[in-house]
């Protein structure tokens, strides 16, 4: 048989049973709408998330009146050690300057500068941070912390800070992951039962193709070829939707709000691409595995 059977066999199944395609297609439909939404707000996330964890760092402290052999061989030590990206001379002077721009009234009353130089450290990876820090400040037997020259005053790299930034961020990317899958397992699932539905009003009508020696296949291109006209037409609609949403509100306040405009994400043409795969395959998908227990006659 040529597809234009099938095809037309396909549209008349849509035009006898108007409501179950309308609930396939509005399906497909809404299913994509919160995927166009929530695919961009996944990748807008994870990339916050990961400026967040590049800004993770480790403060090395040095005595007072240290010399500037002592922090050239200091650096030397910090950027022999494994896991480090960067290293960054903080000097005195400049941790003054900056510290009594966010508290001028409280440096106002010193009359010195109190702050030492420091190093800081930023890790190839932020994860690896604690294990700089050990070995920058090994723990002896005694349980206190040492350091591995004695230009080194202290290793601090703000635990509670650290912790807390890497916690928030596995959390953020592990939920992520976790209602990506759900909502694609259900998306399929509810598409399935959709055209299901619509399956099992013609269920006699299955029956007997069977019965006088149809094909499976004979029998299934329709339904399959309905699902992927209900996909279609539910992945053009939502598309649509998707642009007129993004140019009507999406595009006017990323001019005012840093946070709509800062978050780099897919184009809209490449993301218009995968939803309608994604419409495509899973409607095909559906319809094809709602058909085999009547098949089974």
């Amino acid at each position: 048989m040529r597809l234009g059977f099938f095809l037309k066999e396909a549209l008349r199944s849509m035009k006898r049973n108007p409501i179950p395609s309308f609930a396939a297609m509005a399906s497909v439909l809404v299913t994509l709408l919160v995927l166009g939404v929530f695919i961009p707000v996944v990748q807008a996330t994870t990339g916050a998330a990961n400026e967040v964890r590049q800004k993770v760092s480790l403060e090395v402290y040095l005595k007072r009146n240290v010399t500037q052999d002592q922090i050239t061989h200091v650096r030397g030590i910090l950027a022999d050690q494994q896991g480090v990206k960067t290293v960054q001379f903080v000097s005195k002077a400049d941790a003054y300057k900056r510290e009594s721009k966010q508290n001028p009234e409280a440096y106002a009353l010193l009359g010195s500068n109190p702050l030492p130089d420091s190093f800081r450290i930023t890790p190839d990876n932020p994860d690896d941070i604690t294990a700089i820090r050990d070995a920058l400040a090994p723990t002896t037997a005694s349980g206190k912390r040492t350091v591995i020259d004695p230009a080194i005053d202290e290793v601090k790299n703000r635990k509670d800070e650290t912790d807390k930034i890497l916690t928030a961020t596995k959390v953020v990317k592990l939920a992520m992951l976790l209602l990506c899958g759900l909502l694609v397992v259900a998306s399929a699932l509810l598409v399935s039962n959709t055209i299901r539905l619509s399956l099992f009003s013609r269920r006699r009508e299955v029956e007997v193709m069977k019965l006088v020696g149809a094909t499976d296949w004979f029998i299934r291109w329709p339904f399959v070829i309905e699902g992927i006209i209900l996909g279609s037409l539910g992945g053009i609609l939502a598309i649509l939707m998707l642009a007129v949403g993004k140019i009507a509100f999406i595009d006017p306040l990323a001019a005012d709000f840093a946070l709509i405009s800062a978050p780099q994400t897919m184009s809209l043409g490449l993301l218009a691409l995968l939803l309608m795969l994604a419409a495509v395959g899973v409607s095909t998908l559906g319809s094809g595995l709602s058909l085999r227990r009547f098949l089974k006659v």
